[in-house]
């Protein structure tokens, strides 16, 4: 029996691992990840790795067995859905003892395009008959905090006009997803995790001028020139307008936050977001 989480290369699946292994023996966790190459590092701090890959229904039969707890990192994918449906089938028949699933903040009220997915998941989960926990994930900080180089030079831009997000960072999450993983009374159970703290992007920028000595400024565009925006900096249409629609979606204030569930899960207060930025400018 073990704990195993899927994607376990990608940034947060490899957060998980070092959370997990803070808590338990190496020889009780297993990393699925389609490269082993890429996951060697892991091997090498005693972690099985189990080769699969989320397009591969006979590899994913392989990668867990009877009575292991499983990590479901939600994949990137456009389909997605279909992925995530062979996982679930794969943990079913090998007779996992719970799964848990990275959602988003809200669950099946969450009335946003990216969020369709995530809804789509947790039913064919319950759905399962598996026992289940759904790690409803809010925004990350590092979803910003990645850009701050194109921040600094051209400014911050988006469609969220004043609506607040609360945002944690993407250890918090992790360190979420290994109290879930590995203590009990967590089955049947939806938590709304979010960071302590919801913000503007107005207040980020003038965070960020203040902490580079740059002048940082919010530029509110409308939806149509803000997906103009991103589509001129090279990402595809489709994922221009699901941004976008976030964007949306943060005005309305579906990503503000709904309670302190992740601060009472990992024991301390999340990471503050004049934090995120001070690190990243660090790199």
């Amino acid at each position: 029996m073990s704990i195993v989480v899927t994607a376990a290369t990608g940034h947060l699946g490899q957060l998980v691992i070092d959370e997990l292994l803070e808590r338990v023996p190496a020889d009780q966790v297993v990393a699925v990840a389609r490269n082993a190459a890429k996951a060697a590092p892991l091997a090498a701090r005693g972690v099985e790795v189990r080769v699969a890959d989320y397009n591969d229904p006979a590899a994913l039969a392989k990668a867990f067995g009877a009575g292991d707890t499983v990590l479901l990192i939600s994949g990137l994918e456009a389909n997605r859905v279909a992925q995530h449906q062979a996982v679930i089938d794969a943990a079913k028949a090998a007779g996992v003892e719970r799964i848990a699933y990275t959602s988003v903040l809200g669950g099946p009220e969450a009335d946003f395009d990216l969020a369709a997915d995530h809804i789509t998941t947790e039913q064919a989960i319950l759905d399962s008959g598996l026992p289940y926990t759904f790690l409803r994930n809010g925004w990350y900080h590092e979803v910003y905090t990645e850009q701050i180089a194109v921040q600094l030079e051209h400014g911050v831009i988006g469609s969220a006009g004043d609506g607040r997000i609360g945002s944690a960072s993407r250890r918090d999450y992790a360190a979420a997803a290994a109290v879930v993983l590995t203590g009990q009374g967590h089955e049947k159970t939806a938590y709304e995790l979010n960071g302590d703290t919801a913000w503007t992007l107005t207040e980020y920028a003038a965070e960020l001028s203040k902490q580079s000595g740059k002048d940082v400024a919010y530029n509110n565009v409308p939806a149509e020139t803000h997906v103009g925006v991103l589509t001129g900096a090279g990402l595809p249409e489709p994922l221009a307008r699901i941004f976008v629609d976030v964007d949306n979606a943060i005005e309305r204030g579906r990503l503000a936050g709904r309670g302190s569930d992740l601060t009472r899960l990992i024991g301390r207060p999340t990471t503050p977001l004049p934090d995120a930025i001070a690190t990243a400018l660090q790199k």
